[in-house]
């Protein structure tokens, strides 16, 4: 804990966004006798639970150890968007000639300036995730400090027993380790310290090309760093669509990114400051040096110090045990986010703490399962996807129909340059209902929810055929698998009886 406070005290901006969300003049309340819900965890799925409840008028104790805002605020969504997008301007700046626009005397990338004007922005956004806005504004009980159970009824936290009707576990997770011989010692960056980066690294070795493995390797090499992006499965993103991380794969290429696929780090040794990195791959041994290592090897639960047993709350190494209502073990006991969901995605969190809040407070019936849930690699093109993938349905032996849109067939994607990309839709064989989607596009996380809305809503691909897009947009792509859906209704049967219908009517 002290560590991150002293990586977050490096700037004005950093002062600014740890008076937001874990001041060190703060003191805890008084606890009440007994709390509606007292919620552990203060990243999205706990901040919109105890926002929630409490709006409702219930009785709320919210409990963080670190910082207010959790991992999406301080170490995930917001700061690596931030750079994100200064990378993106790197990009528009390379393919500035192609559009007819001459950049004499280049351009220069300011590290320093990407970085902190990162920080200013987080700083900025932190005011809505404050101990201030919870405790003063929202009437949220709000203590700072370890949550640890007492029995199935009470938690204590710094001294304080806070008794409860029903609690939330939202405790989120962090990086997942891996174990490398030497990495230890020689050091390396998580997504939780990366953003407090003070220098930036000539090469960089990042270890893991899941999605903050691969935003990160093209944010860095368009920032002006050498990246080596190191993978053990066939492919960048393994979970997504081939065809769709086919295309990323080549845009890695093109930018100067050296993908190690099939490969693993066996060792890392430390020389002249360097760090050198003994990579296999199959029956090779290969040696990579490298100034800085980020690993980026998914995420794992933090549940170690809620002495989760004594209230009778069961896990497994995937996290708290949930059933559909997102109960743990301990019906008194709720859990969201991602100490407990298969998808770890900040909406995701704060959906499930909406399902809490009715069935913790209301003994609703709201189900987890019934979430569509969208996701988006805000790379370059951007990957996004919905609902099912192809192979996984026919791995379920589903019969399913794909319709799909090549960029490079729509106007607006021609007239941006941005014809590299795709959209993919998957519906049940013999019926318009959508079972998936991929998107690859520029703006593809974005241009997903269509699609979603159309999956909540019971809407099929014919129907989004019917829907005005303005013109020229990427977004008519939607609209064209729906025409492309409505052509196969054309049967030779058909054809033939409007063949007679027009000949008559002539």
């Amino acid at each position: 804990m002290s560590d991150l406070i002293d990586l977050f005290a490096q700037s004005a901006y950093n002062q600014e966004l740890l008076e937001n969300v874990h001041p060190g003049d703060y003191e805890n309340p008084d606890p009440a006798d007994r709390y509606n819900l007292v919620v552990i965890g203060a990243g999205t799925a706990g901040l919109v639970t105890a926002a929630g409840a409490a709006g409702l008028g219930a009785r709320v104790a919210l409990i963080e150890r670190r910082f207010m805002g959790g991992d999406c605020l301080n170490y995930g969504c917001v700061p690596s968007k931030g750079i994100i997008r200064s990378a993106r301007a790197v990009g528009e700046l390379r393919r500035a000639r192609e559009l007819g626009i001459n950049i004499q005397g280049g351009y220069e990338v300011d590290f320093q300036e990407v970085m902190d004007r990162m920080r200013k922005l987080r700083a900025q956004i932190s005011h809505h995730d404050s101990v201030e806005r919870f405790a003063n504004d929202l009437g949220v009980d709000v203590f700072l400090g370890e949550a640890k159970f007492r029995d199935d009824r009470s938690i204590e936290v710094e001294g304080a027993v806070l008794n409860f009707t029903r609690a939330v576990i939202a405790t989120g997770a962090r990086p997942s380790t891996v174990s490398v011989t030497g990495l230890e010692e020689a050091g390396y960056f998580t997504n939780e310290t990366l953003f407090s980066m003070k220098e930036q690294p000539e090469r960089l070795a990042i270890i893991g090309a899941g999605p903050i493995g691969c935003e990160m390797a093209q944010t860095f090499q368009r920032l002006g760093t050498q990246v080596t992006l190191i993978e053990q499965s066939d492919q960048i993103l393994r979970k997504e669509d081939s065809d769709a991380t086919g295309i990323l794969t080549e845009s890695f290429h093109a930018e100067g990114i050296d993908i190690r696929l099939e490969s693993q780090v066996e060792e890392v040794s430390v020389s002249n400051g360097q760090k050198n990195l003994t990579i296999a791959n199959r029956s090779k041994i290969d040696t990579l040096t490298a100034d800085e290592i980020l690993v980026a090897a998914g995420r794992e639960p933090n549940i170690e110090s809620l002495q989760r047993e004594k209230a009778g709350v069961e896990s497994h190494k995937y996290g708290v045990v949930v059933n559909d209502r997102l109960q743990t073990t301990n019906k008194r006991i709720y859990a969201a986010g991602d100490v407990c969901l298969k998808y770890k995605f900040t909406h995701t969190a704060d959906a499930a703490a909406r399902i809490v809040i009715q069935n913790a407070l209301f003994k609703g019936r709201s189900r987890a399962s019934a979430l569509t849930v969208p996701w988006c690699t805000y790379t370059d093109p951007e990957i996004a996807h919905v609902g099912i993938y192809e192979q996984e349905a026919r791995d379920q032996g589903m019969e399913v129909e794909i319709f799909r849109r090549e960029l490079r067939e729509v106007d607006r994607a021609v007239l941006d340059g941005e014809t590299d990309g795709f959209v993919k839709v998957l519906v049940e064989k013999g019926s318009d209902k959508i079972l998936g989607a991929t998107i690859v596009a520029s703006d593809a996380g974005n241009m997903i929810s269509e699609i979603t809305t159309a999956i909540v809503g019971g809407v099929g691909l014919k129907t989004l055929s019917k829907v005005i897009h303005p013109y020229p947009t990427q977004a008519e792509a939607i609209k064209q698998t729906g025409d492309a859906y409505n052509r196969t209704r054309l049967t030779p049967v058909v054809e033939k009886l409007l063949t007679k219908w027009f000949a008559w009517t002539r």
